[in-house]
């Protein structure tokens, strides 16, 4: 469905990705993984047609919609409901709308606002529920995680298992890539590799690669030294010289491998500060709410111990950062009371402290001014870590945009001795490879890690303990994220298991829906049937042809006639082969007229009386 060939993009000197070849077959759900830098987003540019490349083509069949999360937040309806409905019309869609922007974490109360009574972050889940509802052909996802809590992101992990159409997904989230996508693609040392499967199986792949690659690259040195060793030792002998010539022919027609380049492995640790004793922090009846609000946090109670790997949960807005700030010191509580361990040091990442940054500072500096004892060379290290390399470490911290800050704060984190980390969303600014890395350096941490966080693949990894924000109240789950799902589990889920999909839909408006579908499905198939039908008539005439050449050959040898032996046998071959095209082309068409029956029946099932 869509088609990339030899794609090339720069900008100025410095070369993206090159030789970019690759196909997105119907139905196909691909993650597309690489550094921060390497071209990801470039690439859905490219695609959408916003930029153009130095070289190559990308085509998709005619009338194949592409549609993508906008960056621009331009809202002309009066509410968020008419806003995100705009490209649709009918009953059966505006539900559809409905359901799109509950599951994204929109309330009724929500849904009747004007977009620009939104926050920035529910604005930008509006665009996403817009471009979801339209229902295009492509999908193309750049980082849809970010702005999306827990509850919304599990919500959004099954609507894309059953997207009907394509998607390209660009996220840090290990884990959420590889439930909703069946092939990864990465862009890796300026160029693409696509295995059917997992992110893991790319990347075993790749190394793989990489192993065979440089075992035969210095097998072939090693063959290059000593035939350069025989030139230069029997050059001077008349009787070798044509030993010694074949040899320099051969030296010179060689094509040498280049060594590859060492990519840089993220490793990095968080500088523990000693305790002595088990217990770091001891919450009692906490209590705190915002002016003329109801409370967000009430009667909760908790004691942190060391290597307690504490997760904190629950849909946005319902009081998690503010937890952190109170426990971090940030906030006064209203009631109850937080003690600590005199020797406990904590390790803060919170977005509000960015605000403590010396905007004068180089990132270098500001990393330094934490703990100075350091020296300039570590620092670097965590600068490098940060995606802070080379001379970008040299930038001022009043440039930096608010992602940029967030990585020098976890630096500052990193460098600063601590025994309690306390950290909100901290895997939202990195690619997929320092992500690894940071859950890495939380397992190995000895002190105790209080963690805000959407990831699932981190708090199945590291999570403990709970603080869970639900039933417009926060409670302690003692267990892990896994028994937390099987014994207690998501309120939003187990309503939307409770109350199908048809419940609110009468006979009329389901009728009108499965027709509405079944047309759709019809739009998809009809062209698809139509090309069947073309190559099935194509291989019988071809069939028909190879039946009478053959008896034509059979005559010829018959006859010993050598001339029309050689034409007709020929001619057996080219159709042979014409034929081998055809079957493939008819299988891969049956194929994805498979997918689509699937795909379609999957949509009306929940419709079905």
């Amino acid at each position: 469905m869509l088609q990339v060939v030899n794609l090339r993009k720069s900008y100025g000197n410095r070369l993206l990705f090159k030789d970019v070849t690759f196909s997105l077959d119907a139905g196909e759900h691909m993650g597309l993984v690489g550094r921060n830098g390497s071209g990801k987003t470039t690439l859905f540019r490219l695609i959408m047609g916003e930029e153009t490349p130095d070289e190559g083509t990308i085509t998709t069949p005619r009338d194949y919609r592409i549609g993508a999360v906008s960056q621009k937040l331009v809202f002309t309806a009066p509410t968020a409901m008419k806003e995100a409905s705009k490209c649709v019309s009918g009953p059966e869609h505006e539900w559809y709308a409905r359901k799109v922007l509950y599951g994204l974490g929109f309330t009724e109360e929500d849904v009747q606002k004007h977009p620009q009574e939104l926050s920035g972050g529910f604005q930008v889940r509006l665009n996403l529920s817009k471009v979801l509802i339209s229902q295009p052909d492509l999908l193309l996802l750049d980082e849809p995680t970010n702005y999306l809590d827990i509850v919304s992101l599990r919500w959004l992990e099954r609507f894309l298992i059953k997207w009907r159409g394509e998607f390209i997904l660009i996220t840090h989230d290990r884990s959420f890539m590889n439930r909703v996508t069946n092939t990864t693609m990465g862009i890796h040392r300026l160029s693409t590799r696509k295995v059917r499967g997992s992110t893991e199986k790319l990347y075993n792949q790749l190394a793989e690669e990489e192993e065979v690659y440089e075992k035969t690259r210095l097998n072939e040195e090693k063959k290059r030294r000593d035939v350069e060793v025989f030139i230069s030792r029997f050059r001077a002998k008349a009787r070798l010289a044509n030993l010694v010539q074949s040899r320099i022919k051969m030296l010179e027609k060689q094509e040498q491998k280049e060594k590859l380049s060492k990519i840089k492995t993220l490793d990095f640790s968080f500088n523990e500060a000693p305790i002595a004793g088990d217990l770091l922090m001891q919450v009692k009846n906490l209590k705190f709410s915002y002016p003329e609000s109801q409370p967000l946090i009430e009667d909760l109670s908790i004691n942190v111990n060391t290597r307690d790997r504490i997760g904190i949960i629950g849909k946005n807005g319902k009081g998690k950062t503010t937890l952190l700030k109170l426990l971090s010191g940030e906030l006064e509580p209203l009631s109850g009371r937080i003690k600590t361990h005199p020797e406990c040091r904590q390790g803060v990442f919170v977005q509000t402290n960015r605000a403590r940054f010396n905007d004068m500072n180089t990132v270098e500096e500001e990393i330094l001014s934490v703990h100075p004892e350091h020296d300039r060379q570590h620092s670097r290290n965590i600068c490098g870590a940060m995606l802070f390399e080379g001379d970008e470490a040299l930038k001022k911290i009043n440039v930096l945009s608010g992602g940029e800050k967030s990585r020098v704060l976890l630096g500052k984190v990193l460098v600063e001795p601590a025994n309690l980390l306390i950290l909100d969303e901290p895997t939202n600014h990195f690619d997929m490879e320092t992500n690894d890395a940071l859950l890495q350096a939380l397992d190995n941490f000895e002190g105790a890690v209080l963690l805000v966080t959407h990831n699932e693949m981190f708090l199945h990894a590291l999570a403990n303990r709970l603080i869970v924000f639900q039933d417009d109240g926060v409670s302690v789950f003692e267990g892990t994220y896994q028994q937390f799902l099987e014994k207690k589990g998501w309120e939003e889920e187990a309503e939307e298991k409770t109350n199908s999909n048809s419940g609110s839909l009468n006979k009329k408006d389901l009728r009108r829906i499965r027709s509405e579908i079944i047309s759709r499905k019809s739009s998809k198939l009809r062209p698809l049937e139509k090309k069947m039908a073309e190559l099935e008539t194509s291989i019988a005439n071809l069939e028909t042809e190879e039946q009478e050449q053959q008896q034509e050959l059979v005559h010829a040898s018959e006859k010993g006639e050598g001339q029309k032996i050689s034409y007709h046998a020929q001619r057996v071959h080219e159709i042979k082969e014409k034929l081998e095209k055809l079957y493939h082309e008819l299988g891969h068409m049956m194929e994805e007229a498979e997918k689509i029956e699937h795909a379609f029946a999957q949509e009306l099932e929940p419709y079905t009386e």
